[in-house]
């Protein structure tokens, strides 16, 4: 069974999904959530285990500004090229930013900028998995959650990030 709670932040209503032992889904905004609802409502139910409060309490923090980084267990299913990405974006330190060609050095792949960008596009655990501290080289902001640099923008903001150009980059 999956469990979910929602909480309403800057970026609007968030909905958080756990099993038993996992975080396993951040979804932003009714349209994602009506999409994910769609392929797992067998499966879902709206209630609470000790791990999805602690999830929604950690959430909650990182709003406020008191909370830095996530310490959850998650649920990371993916090909092994987007967990090597997924690792590294966790490793973003709160309030800073790197580019999508960094990432893709870090994992001695320097060519595969693109993929590293749907590997963030594929990432199922948005905000805990820091995949809006990933900007373009010339440190603009581009692509969040396919085409929502806004919520990007509003992330970055609320960590004090100001490397970044206001210009969006589509």
């Amino acid at each position: 069974m999956l469990y979910y709670k929602n909480i309403h932040t800057l970026l609007g209503i968030i909905y958080i999904v756990t099993s038993e032992n996992h975080v396993v889904g951040v979804l932003i905004g009714e349209p994602q959530w009506a999409e994910y609802q769609k392929k797992n409502q067998d499966h879902l139910i709206q209630g609470s285990t000790k791990l999805l409060e602690d999830a929604v309490v950690q959430m909650e923090e990182y709003f406020k500004g008191t909370r830095m980084s996530f310490d959850l267990p998650l649920s990371l299913s993916g090909t092994d090229f987007q967990k090597q990405v997924w690792q590294v974006l966790q490793a973003i330190p709160y309030g800073e930013t790197i580019s999508y060609l960094d990432v893709a050095e870090k994992i001695d792949k320097p060519k595969a900028v693109r993929a590293v960008g749907q590997a963030n596009r594929a990432n199922k655990l948005p905000i805990i998995i820091a995949c809006h501290r990933v900007i373009g080289k010339n440190k603009t902001l581009t692509g969040y959650a396919g085409n929502k640099v806004d919520l990007k923008e509003k992330l970055l903001q609320l960590e004090g990030s100001i490397e970044f150009n206001l210009k969006v980059n589509e």
